[in-house]
């Protein structure tokens, strides 16, 4: 999403930034492991190539990220092989009944061999496939002292949003407004 302005506008603009959309597909599983960057601003949308809109977009999902986080383990670290899910925030592997941990389904006895990272690593296809969307949540914390003796609540989260999904914008099908149907706020009579 970088180019040369002049590139862009052959230095007939005074504006010296623009950006430009690259779409990329993730074909395998080692393609769709993915590390947020801020400086790397990218959209990503799990779509199905034989649903289309009426204008032949086709219909999917966005994941809006929050609430992210990278891990501060070494690889090595016996307890980042269990937790390796914590390697990327988006993971899209091809669905299995049996891969439904992300940590495998004993964490606290796993050596990290039944985790999100090897079912992924095995690269399999999943372009135009059952697939299952993971996306990795946390928080670095660093404690305060308002959090003695009883940390308060932290929360974290993400959305999966509509993209392209509707033949048009579903709030145009609200009435408009009319001014004499708005409410009006007056202040309260005094006494």
């Amino acid at each position: 999403m970088s180019g040369s302005a002049t590139e862009y506008t052959n230095g007939k603009s005074p504006r010296k930034s623009f950006m430009k959309v690259h779409k990329t597909v993730a074909k395998t599983e080692k393609e769709a492991q993915i590390k947020l960057s801020l400086y790397d601003p990218s959209e990503f949308h799990v779509i199905n190539p034989n649903k289309k809109t009426k204008v032949g977009n086709p219909v999917g999902y966005k994941v809006v990220p929050a609430g992210t986080a990278a891990s501060l383990l070494d690889p090595e670290d016996p307890p980042q092989k269990r937790s390796s899910f914590t390697n990327n925030q988006i993971w899209a592997t091809r669905y299995n009944k049996s891969e439904q941990w992300s940590s495998g389904l004993f964490a606290y006895q796993s050596h990290g061999e039944d985790t999100l990272q090897v079912w992924s690593d095995r690269d399999r296809d999943i372009e135009n496939k059952d697939i299952v969307l993971w996306y990795t949540l946390g928080f670095h914390h660093v404690p305060c002292q308002e959090d003695f003796p009883i940390m308060p609540t932290v929360s974290a989260g993400f959305d999966l949003k509509p993209v392209n999904f509707f033949e048009r914008n579903p709030v145009l099908r609200v009435a408009p407004y009319v001014e004499n149907e708005l409410p009006v706020c007056k202040a309260a009579a005094s006494a």
